[in-house]
């Protein structure tokens, strides 16, 4: 090395050591006018403000002590100010020129003050010469280790967002619900990545509709974490509060582009003043349905390019677990009405039981059933009680419940024994089996033929106390007697409804008046924490405590089984039996002869009498002698006629016949015929029902009715 050069550059090393913030200024300036990206945020200046100081001062240093370059040092704190730029978001191309600007700009001032020292020219050239190999080897050597430490950080940073995306997968989308949804991507960005994420989602999107977006400018504040301090001004907008877009402001324009922003700067967000912010819309199939925006104002490190790409990945995963739980919920709400519209909305009015109902949707994922309940009032007092259950959730099986519960209807309006009806039910679900229909997704659908149903189907009768019970499929109903004792009635176990081919067998019991009889859909007493003989035990523990009333007793058995959200969809039926005694029945035995017919008016006149309800009886004869004519006539031994005195007046004729009477509309040279048009025009409601063996005639007449005079027409 040449010693006169060496002591020159030693001595203009020295002397710009005493005017280093000359030089270290120069430097900034140039930075700021080359690269004025540096100089975004605050905290990156600052750590670059740090790095060109240590450079210049190292650099200087080890030129003033005639060092060799491999012997000069990076200043200690390079490597760690190289890792927190690769985190602020600066490239290394970006780094890589910062290192040649600097090195330019020094190495000019070193070179422009050697002519000052000294007048030999060929000094001058020779110091130069070593001023640049010097400086060169310098910056080559610390920039290289500088990259080493940027990429190592870059490379941590793209596998901590790998692992981001993918835990953001796991925990947001849990379930089907909106706010849920919305509050796990909030809380998973304020942990991970931000000091406050506030999420807003577009009111038309949360109202259901298929293409949100319509009216861009109203927003509601869905979710945001964390809370704010007990003690902190309230938020801007509250949960729920409904928001206007500004025009121009970055929501609108993520809401009308679809694309993320970031943005630096001092704003208040929430009550908050934050330095750096995401703007990331969220989009699900080709709808934008709100915006998240995530927040730094305690973290001194602005957001990035990454940072955007990593909130645009995150927002995008959890978008379209907001759409899945938005429209799941838009379903779930049309298949709840439509199933509370199918079942009955109050018990018919009826003497034989006291009913209290209940039904919950299921929680969770599977959302609305097919099951239900049914009270039909039938003739002779009776009523009939009914729980089903259609497998399935969603529309398509309310839609199937309530076509089964019509079934049911039309075919106990004939009066059929829980057997025969249940027969003829399963014939209705195999019917439309082969019929196929497109779900919203275009795909083809099997009906309720593929999937089946169970039922349970009992009549009881407040006269003779007893109760006809047949089931398909279906759990048997338990039994609370007066004494408290809760038994299960063990019912002949029919096969669930669309098997077809396989018999139901009825069984009847009698109940003393005052029992109370529990129908129920297997969501009561099946859950994933216990098996179904657990949950029977838990169901007789909760139908024996005693209780003020029905409603009461349905309360107590839905808190005591499903303390939670059910895991499927329960229907419950409570009925206490009441019985109708001797002093509101009377029964006759008619000899097979027309003259019985008189005696049988005399009867309904001395019977009515008794119990008050003179009015009736000349409506009353008229209709029981047109019944007893047609049974003595047309009909077979035995004939008895009863009356039963409950809400009206029901008179009755049975036969030993199976032969249906029929409503016709006699000519005016026909000399019969006219019977039955008669006690249709007197009576509230008539029909026949058929029984093992005969069959009976009825008829209902109110207590407030008047004698038509059209009966006596033509």
């Amino acid at each position: 090395m040449d010693d006169q050069a060496d002591r020159l550059v030693s001595r203009v090393a020295r002397e710009l050591g005493t005017r280093a913030d000359e030089l270290i200024a120069d430097v900034e300036k140039a930075l700021r006018r080359e690269l004025p990206a540096l100089w975004e945020t605050p905290e990156m200046a600052r750590t670059v403000s740090q790095n060109v100081a240590e450079y210049i001062m190292t650099g200087l240093s080890g030129l003033a002590r005639s060092a060799e370059p491999q012997l000069i040092e990076a200043p200690p704190a390079a490597l760690e100010r190289a890792r927190r730029l690769a985190r602020y978001g600066m490239s290394m191309g970006t780094m890589l020129r910062a290192f040649r600007l600097a090195q330019g700009v020094v190495l000019d001032r070193l070179i422009a003050e050697l002519p000052r020292y000294t007048a030999d020219a060929p000094l001058v050239s020779r110091a130069t010469r070593y001023v640049i190999a010097t400086t060169t080897g310098y910056v080559d050597r610390t920039s290289e280790q500088d990259v080493v430490a940027f990429q190592e950080e870059r490379d941590r940073r793209r596998q901590w967002r790998l692992a981001m995306v993918n835990e953001a997968g796991m925990r947001i989308g849990t379930t089907l619900d909106v706010a849920r949804t919305t509050q796990e991507l909030a809380d998973f960005g304020a942990e991970r990545f931000a000091d406050l994420v506030t999420v807003d989602l577009l009111d038309s999107a949360l109202h259901g509709d298929d293409t949100p977006g319509q009216d861009r400018g109203v927003m509601r504040r869905i979710a945001s974490s964390p809370a704010a301090a007990p003690d902190a001004q309230p938020p801007a907008v509250a949960a729920r509060q409904l928001t206007t877009c500004v025009d121009g402001s970055p929501t609108a324009r993520a809401l009308a582009a679809g694309r993320p922003s970031r943005h630096h700067g001092r704003r208040s967000v929430d009550g908050r003043r934050v330095h750096s912010t995401l703007v990331v819309p969220l989009c699900a199939r080709g709808s934008t349905l709100g915006v998240a925006e995530f927040c730094r104002h305690h973290s001194p490190v602005p957001y990035d390019d990454e940072d955007l790409l990593l909130a645009q990945e995150i927002a995008a995963r959890a978008a379209v677990a907001v759409d899945n739980a938005r429209r799941y919920t838009h379903a779930r709400s049309t298949a709840l009405t439509l199933q509370r519209s199918l079942l009955p909305r109050h018990a018919p009015q009826q003497s034989a039981v006291e009913v209290a109902h209940r039904y919950l949707p299921a929680g969770g994922r599977a959302g609305v059933g097919g099951d239900w309940y049914d009270v039909i009032p039938l003739s002779g007092a009776r009523v009939a009680l009914v729980v089903g259950d259609v497998v399935g959730h969603g529309i398509h099986a309310a839609a199937t419940m309530g076509r089964l519960r019509t079934a049911v209807r039309t075919l106990a309006d004939i009066d059929l024994p829980p057997d025969e009806l249940l027969t003829h039910l399963d014939d209705v679900v195999l019917r439309p089996s082969g019929e196929a229909f497109d779900d919203v997704d275009g795909n083809p659908d099997e009906y309720v033929g593929e999937t089946g149903a169970t039922c349970l189907y009992a009549v009881y009768d407040p006269v003779s106390r007893r109760c006809a019970l047949a089931r398909a499929g279906h759990v048997p109903p338990a039994l609370t007697n007066r004494d408290g004792t809760v038994e299960l009635l063990e019912l002949p176990p029919g096969p669930p409804l669309g098997l077809g081919g396989l018999p139901f067998e009825a069984m009847e019991v009698e109940l003393p008046e005052g029992s109370l009889i529990a129908l129920f859909t297997d969501g009561l007493i099946e859950a994933r924490d216990h098996d179904v003989d657990a949950g029977l035990t838990r169901l007789r523990h909760a139908l024996a405590r005693p209780e003020a009333s029905l409603e009461a007793i349905c309360d107590s058995v839905l808190d005591t089984m499903l303390p939670d959200r059910p895991d499927d969809d329960v229907a419950l039926l409570l009925a206490r039996t009441h019985a109708l005694g001797a002093r509101q029945v009377a029964t006759w035995d008619l000899d097979a002869d027309p003259a019985a017919v008189a005696r049988a008016r005399s009867h309904v006149s001395r019977q009515l009498d008794e119990w008050g309800l003179e009015e009736l009886a000349f409506t009353a004869e008229l209709v029981v002698s047109e019944l007893a004519t047609n049974a003595i006539r047309y009909g077979r031994p035995p004939v008895r006629l009863r009356l039963i005195h409950d809400r009206g007046l029901l008179c009755e004729v049975s036969d030993g016949s199976n032969t249906t009477p029929h409503l016709r509309r006699a000519r005016v040279s026909d000399e019969g015929g006219r019977g039955l048009l008669l006690v249709a025009q007197l009576a509230e409601h008539w029909g026949t029902r058929h029984a093992r063996r005969g069959k009976t005639v009825w008829a209902e007449l109110s207590e407030s009715a008047e004698f038509p005079a059209s009966a006596l027409a033509g």
